[in-house]
């Protein structure tokens, strides 16, 4: 129902006759309020459009920190864990040295595998594993000191991963004859 009508229905509910006077602020307050609606101006729009493209750009951002952050922690925590298996590895082999053999399916004493470098991760039998390729490995064994153990019965055995991200990463432990 239009306020006109409404104005019209009460006027004739009283005995009246509306005029065009009684309809007049009806009508004024239409116009003034379709007055009131009206679209954005250009300028608006490009601030508006600005604002956006500052806030999607900068949740962009720190989007790509957080997924860079993830694939380096991922990285160092595969270097980790091939430099705890090779680690684990050495320190279950014997301790005295008898050779170095030719293949490290051959290694039987820690000593074998000082100075070995493997370009991509490798097995206990020198198989390369899929997927790490691009991790270096450098294993150093030599003499440690460990408390009151005597000198000749210790070895300490250093594992080093690199990767080309920038990870470096050594883990040492020791070895004992005893």
């Amino acid at each position: 129902m239009r306020a006109s009508q409404a104005v019209g229905g009460r006027l004739k509910a009283e005995g009246r006759r509306p005029d065009a006077s009684s309809l007049l602020p009806t009508v004024y307050s239409l116009q003034s309020t379709a007055h009131a609606q009206r679209g954005v101006t250009l300028i608006e729009l490009v601030i508006s459009i600005v604002i956006i493209a500052i806030a999607v750009s900068a949740v962009l951002g720190v989007l790509s920190l957080i997924a860079k952050g993830s694939a380096q922690a991922m990285i160092r925590n595969q270097a980790v864990a091939i430099a705890t298996a090779y680690l684990e590895e050495i320190r279950l082999k014997q301790f005295t040295a008898n050779g170095v053999p030719a293949s490290r399916s051959l290694y039987d004493d820690i000593s074998d595998y000082n100075g070995l470098v493997d370009v991509g991760a490798r097995d206990q039998f020198g198989n390369p594993i899929a997927g790490l390729s691009q991790y270096t490995v450098t294993v150093t064994v030599g003499a440690g000191v460990l408390g009151a153990v005597p000198a000749a019965s210790v070895r300490r055995i250093d594992v080093n991963v690199q990767h080309p991200d920038g990870v470096n990463f050594t883990l040492s432990g020791y070895r004992t004859a005893l």
